[in-house]
């Protein structure tokens, strides 16, 4: 017998929604594919879901959007989701863009991907929303050898409340089975980890609560509301575009002791992390490896292979919890000296925060 689920929430047009906030390299455009088929397929609904993406790079902003509705409505509605039943945030670094969380209010579940969720619940005012969950994607991912964007389909399946372990199996087994066959197992462990893990950390009395958004959408620019003399107050950010969530557990450990500075690292670096100063090596006057800037490292690992003497090494950063938070965590901001603690081999270099302050304006 085909099963047919009943949406527990819809919108006045009969539609259940769900936003993905992520990042180009966790996976949230193949995860919103598997959910949309998910409900065609399993649930008896009927699924639209596309994503918004630009480049495909990976650390750039993703988002996806999937909207259900009963088998006998049909989705008529093909725009971008704004107030969302259900928003899934792919990594707590993206709480500190305050846009991620527009359109959301108290008829919002909202799941974030996060190491230590009581760390980053000063950044979410959480009796705004219905419900708030936190999970460790990453340290599962890890531990099941699989990855985020299926540990997160298994807590989102959770939430929703109406899909079963049996049916996110079976689409695995549709989506991942034929092209990955040798990492199915591992996927599926991670499916049900994800499900059995997100924890629920916030959860209001929805028949109390206000109506509403809080966080309302902000009205588009346009001919009549666009700065004068059409200035992009968005001026470029290739200095302070943080790279490093999309990372995906493993990150490269340099050990200066052992580096010959021969400059291959900063040759296949994809996105010039490499720190060099004026130095001696050896009698002779060169230009001397000081580092990573990690805010800028996405994680790729490039460097570790082409290393010929082992002076960077992969390295799982969960085991460095010193190494943890960094910009734009806004404690480093208020805080700019732990930038110069932190020194070239630290997470945030004196450079990179000399060189933001300067595009701000601020002094130096």
């Amino acid at each position: 017998m085909e099963k047919k689920v009943v949406l527990p929430i819809t919108d006045e047009n009969g539609y259940y929604q769900i936003r993905l906030e992520s990042i180009g390299g966790l996976g949230a455009n193949l995860c919103g594919k598997m959910l949309g088929e998910l409900g065609i397929k399993y649930l008896g609904l009927n699924s639209a879901s596309f994503s918004s993406y630009g480049s495909e790079k990976t650390g750039t902003p993703v988002k996806g959007f999937i909207r259900y509705s009963s088998a006998d409505l049909d989705i008529k509605l093909h725009s971008p989701i704004k107030t969302p039943h259900l928003l899934v945030i792919f990594h707590d670094a993206l709480l500190s863009d305050t846009s991620v969380l527009k359109g959301c209010g108290s008829d919002t579940d909202i799941i974030v991907n996060t190491v230590n969720g009581k760390d980053r619940q000063e950044l979410l005012e959480l009796e705004d929303y219905h419900c708030v969950y936190f999970l460790d994607a990453q340290k599962i991912a890890i531990e099941t050898k699989s990855r985020i964007n299926v540990v997160m389909l298994g807590a989102i399946a959770k939430v929703m409340g109406f899909v079963e372990l049996e049916d996110l199996n079976a689409i695995c087994k549709d989506t991942l089975g034929r092209k990955y066959p040798a990492s199915l197992s591992q996927n599926m462990e991670g499916i049900r980890r994800g499900y059995e893990e997100v924890d629920i950390a916030f959860e209001s009395d929805r028949s109390k609560s206000p109506k509403g958004n809080k966080n309302e959408e902000e009205s588009i620019w346009g001919y009549e509301t666009a700065p004068i003399g059409g200035i992009n107050p968005c001026f470029g950010n290739s200095v302070v575009n943080d790279l490093s969530p999309s990372r995906q557990g493993y990150f490269p450990i340099f050990i200066p002791e052992k580096c010959i500075n021969c400059g291959l690292c900063d040759t296949t670096c994809p996105d010039m992390v490499f720190q060099f100063q004026k130095g001696e090596f050896k009698g002779r006057e060169m230009m001397l490896n000081k580092g990573l800037d990690y805010y800028h490292c996405k994680g790729c690992l490039r460097c570790v292979t082409v290393c010929p003497v082992q002076a960077l090494v992969r390295g799982v950063e969960a085991e460095h919890p010193h190494k943890k938070y960094f910009m734009p965590n806004q404690e480093l901001l208020r805080n700019p000296d732990n930038y110069e603690k932190a020194g070239y081999d630290g997470y945030i270099t004196s450079e990179a925060f000399l060189t933001e302050q300067r595009i701000k304006g601020g002094e130096v």
